[in-house]
Order: structure tokens, then sequence, then C-alpha cells
């Protein structure tokens, strides 16, 4: 990526993390970076393509927090959802964008693909993969967006709601084990 393109993509997301998505526009994230609006057009093409810039990154985040350690799936897929989780509360302003906005780019389809690999390591069979690897991916998405938001009705906080997300997660495992027995 640019340099300077990241740059403005790194800022665009502080400045959602600061003031909201709402406060997000092409003028504010040109002051930041010390840009006329026009000048970042050629970097980031106009808001819509910021928001995609946006849902990139925030996958690109996602990627680089999770350890690839090539273990059991089951353990590959607790972490991939703590990581989901933690992002959102990283950047709950901007995380919503991973629900609301479709994919751009590689670097977005960076979660799908991470399931469909732990779906293929548990044995998956292909045809099945992509509908369960849309499931788990709404779940994840849908909870975090959910929590982050205030949008889940009576959401535990705390340590009550990181027993919930856990015993969710193990739910999603035994979901995977359903798949594969049915085959």
């Amino acid at each position: 990526m640019d340099d300077k393109r990241r740059l403005i993509l790194d800022q665009a997301l502080a400045l959602v993390d600061e003031r909201g998505l709402a406060a997000m526009s092409m003028r504010a994230v040109a002051e930041r970076v010390g840009l006329t609006s026009m000048a970042l057009y050629p970097y980031v093409g106009g808001k819509d393509a910021l928001l995609d810039g946006l849902v990139g990154l925030l996958h690109e985040e996602l990627g680089s927090a999770l350890e690839e350690d090539g273990g059991d799936w089951r353990r590959r897929l607790h972490a991939l959802g703590r990581a989901v989780r933690r992002l959102g509360y990283a950047h709950p302003g901007a995380f919503p964008l991973l629900l609301n906005r479709s994919a751009a780019g590689a670097s977005a389809s960076w979660l799908t693909a991470a399931l469909r690999g732990i779906l293929h390591d548990a044995g998956v069979p292909a045809d099945r993969a992509p509908r369960l690897s849309r499931m788990i991916c709404a779940f994840l998405l849908g909870y975090v967006t959910g929590e982050v938001t205030g949008g889940l009705p009576a959401a535990p906080r705390g340590e009550a709601g990181e027993r919930e997300f856990e015993a969710d997660l193990a739910e999603l495992v035994r979901l995977v084990e359903v798949a594969v027995r049915a085959t």
C-alpha cells in the first residue's frame, strides 16, 4: 500500500475511533493529513472508496492480530473469534463496516479465507464450507457489532460477557463438528 494512502486510511480510522463514523468526511480526513479534500481523491477515491479502504484496513489489522500457530482447528476458531471481538472493541465506530459493507479488495477477504481454512482443516466438505463460513462470519460480526453498538438486548458485560462469548465459541465448534459428522 502506498505510504500516503496508508497515512490517509490510518487517519480516517483514528478519526472514526475518536468521533464516530458520522464525523468522517473527506474534509475532516484531509484536515488531519494536511491536504485539501480534492488532494485525497488520487489516493482514496471518494467517500465510498475511503470506507472500502477502512474495511480493508480492519481486515488487515485482524489478520496481523491473529497468530497462525497451525494448531488444532478448534483452537484456531476460538482464537479467530477472540481476535474479531478485540478488533470490535479497539474500533467500535468503524467495526460495523465489516458487517454493513461488502468486502473490497484482497485484504478484505481475509476473514472468509481464514474461516474456510479452519473449516477445511476440520474436515468440512468443500460444498458445505461456504454456507458454514457465512454462518460463523455472520455470528462473529453480528454479535460483536451488537456488543460495541449496544444493539444486543441486555448483553452481559465484563466477566459474564467473556464467559458468554466463550460459550458461544464452543457452540460454534460443536456446529462444525456436527457438520463434519453429517457427511
